[in-house]
């Protein structure tokens, strides 16, 4: 493929660095996607990094998203230092700090999405095959070295396991910052239950740039172009252009053939792999990134977990620092010792207070001490102990649920890794949503949270399953890490005493001696004990899940999911929670 010759674009030299400014890539279904171009000025061949997504790649970061590009500059002054910062665009590379170092950076806006015509159909097939189109034009081009990498956050990763598996003949790395792997464990059903999240976001972040708004959309501060393109359409015409995927949610409630051409066969991954994820990242950047990094075929692969924002630590030194070494090594093919003394686990270890790295190789962690701590229906306590007697405690899911609490502890505790509850329940009706949340509590009984992906009040950890999708993928499953199938319903027997193992995705916590942790068995989303936080692109208020809750009232109706819960630990069936204690080494 290459340029349209009917088709002209803008190229300038400006700022160190040649752009050009909405080239056409035209698919193989003759819709002509745009990209904006960073190249380096001196002429000659070199790799590209490339994201394709449909945030509007003439949105600037400062524009779209002020809350979050003021927090992430106030927070990590080094994400703005050394740029001028008028092309940084929201979760992909500032050009700026690549482009001197030999690397092309490009932008594609998806289809139906910016300049880029076409109905906006998320994570679609279509949407896949646009990509490798992609990568495959721009690994042709004359000032292409034929290396091609992946590179951004979120959705801009997300979209980089699914094209990954297709093999672009290209594709020569990628690194996937905080973004999930299987859109509907990891995004649109946690446990089986709907999150609300996605609606919102197309409301707030791609209805707000789609294709076709023309003159009703922003306007570009760099070029003075229209950043939803030149054409202005009617609500009605914008809505015939985008396919109605909160109905397709709604309409699709088990992991069926809708999510199955949605998602990645890992299998098929090969190429080299950096897999960013975030501790704090309960409900979409964090499960995705391990899951991924654990079940891709690629043999070169390395994991990186940390804390924070999560838009902000692909702008930092850290975060390009460790892009740079990884992409210089299969890009440009610089022998800078990544395979060979790069550990395939770097994770910021968390502490109440601070990070610390660490480097291990494999996960879970090979010395992980699985620990079980017992729930005691009875005084509501969490004991290294079975309990010595039958015990149950009874809820009402829609009001307030139950919390354990262990002994605080004697010295300083390491949890690093999956966790999983086990527990024996009933409910008065045919079905019960479980929201397991793990806390930690200070000497005082603070609740100690954290800056989470979004929340800036995040617990330790979250975990979700609906009790009529517990069947479990014995292949998939183990002991620490849940796998349910979500192929089919089975209804619970009212007042029947029921087994179901519930997943709590990955965390990591130093709890210091004489703090607390607890374990909160809900039937609603957790709500932090303090003023709810905002971003400029969140619809909702944050209360401690950030956007990802789950209050759809066609998917949890009161009478069904508001029914009475009891819960149930016997010397026989005692319920515990599984947790992955790390001894020091």
């Amino acid at each position: 493929m290459t340029n349209n010759t009917n088709d002209s674009f803008k190229s300038e030299t400006r700022d160190g660095m040649q752009i050009d400014w909405d080239v056409p890539i035209e698919m193989d279904d003759g819709i002509v996607l745009r990209a904006d171009i960073f190249r380096p000025i001196d002429s000659g061949q070199y790799p590209s990094l490339i994201s394709y997504g449909p945030y509007g790649k003439g949105l600037s970061f400062q524009k779209g998203y002020p809350t979050a590009w003021e927090k992430m500059v106030s927070d990590h002054p080094d994400t703005a230092a050394g740029s001028s910062n008028k092309y940084q665009n929201w979760e992909v590379l500032d050009p700026e700090k690549w482009v001197p170092d030999g690397y092309i950076c490009i932008r594609v806006d998806s289809r139906g999405a910016g300049r880029s015509p076409g109905v906006v159909d998320h994570h679609s097939p279509r949407e896949t095959r646009d990509f490798y189109e992609c990568i495959e034009w721009a690994g042709q081009q004359a000032w292409s070295n034929g290396n091609v990498g992946l590179a951004g956050i979120s959705y801009y990763g997300t979209n980089q396991w699914r094209v990954a598996a297709l093999k672009p003949p290209h594709l020569k790395a990628m690194c996937i910052w905080e973004g999930y792997s299987d859109r509907y464990r990891d995004s649109t059903h946690h446990g089986g239950i709907l999150c609300t999240f996605v609606k919102n976001w197309q409301d707030m972040q791609v209805r707000n740039v789609q294709h076709g708004l023309g003159t009703r959309g922003p306007i570009s501060e760099l070029t003075g172009e229209l950043v939803c393109g030149p054409e202005t359409l009617t609500d009605e015409e914008l809505a015939a252009n985008r396919v109605p995927m909160w109905q397709e949610l709604l309409d699709h409630q088990m992991d069926d053939e809708y999510y199955a051409v949605r998602k990645s066969v890992f299998s098929e991954i090969e190429v080299p792999l950096l897999s960013a994820g975030n501790w704090g990242g309960q409900g979409l950047h964090l499960r995705g990134n391990i899951e991924g990094f654990m079940r891709s075929g690629s043999t070169r692969k390395w994991l990186e977990m940390h804390g924070g924002a999560h838009w902000a630590g692909l702008y930092t030194d850290y975060g390009v620092d460790i892009q740079k070494r990884f992409f210089d090594y299969y890009l440009k093919e610089i022998n800078n010792g990544w395979e060979q003394n790069q550990p395939k686990l770097q994770l910021q270890i968390r502490h109440v207070d601070h990070f610390e790295q660490r480097y291990e190789e494999a996960w879970p962690i090979p010395r992980t001490e699985w620990t079980k701590l017992y729930l005691n229906c009875a005084d509501h306590s969490l004991s290294f102990n079975p309990p010595e007697e039958n015990t149950k405690v009874s809820y009402q899911p829609l009001v307030q649920g139950t919390t354990f609490y262990a002994k605080p502890f004697e010295e300083e505790v390491e949890i690093t890794g999956p966790a999983a509850l086990k527990i024996f329940m009933s409910s008065l009706s045919n079905d019960a949503d479980i929201f397991t949340v793990l806390h930690v509590y200070d000497p005082q009984g603070q609740e100690v949270v954290f800056q989470g992906a979004l929340d800036p009040h995040t617990p330790v950890g979250q975990g979700w399953l609906r009790a009529s999708h517990r069947e479990l993928d014995e292949t998939l499953s183990t002991p620490y890490r849940p796998y349910y199938r979500h192929q089919q319903k089975m209804p619970l027997i009212p007042e029947q005493k029921t087994a179901l193992d519930v997943e709590i995705w990955p965390t990591s916590i130093v709890i210091p001696k004489g703090y607390q942790l607890a374990l909160s068995v809900l039937g609603k989303d957790y709500e932090w004990d303090g003023p709810a936080a905002h971003l400029s692109n969140m619809k909702n208020p944050m209360k401690g899940c950030g956007p990802f809750i789950h209050d759809d009232p066609i998917d949890r109706p009161p009478a069904i999911f508001g029914a009475e819960v009891t819960l149930y630990s016997d010397q026989d069936m005692p319920s515990y929670v599984l947790l992955p204690f790390i001894p020091k080494k």
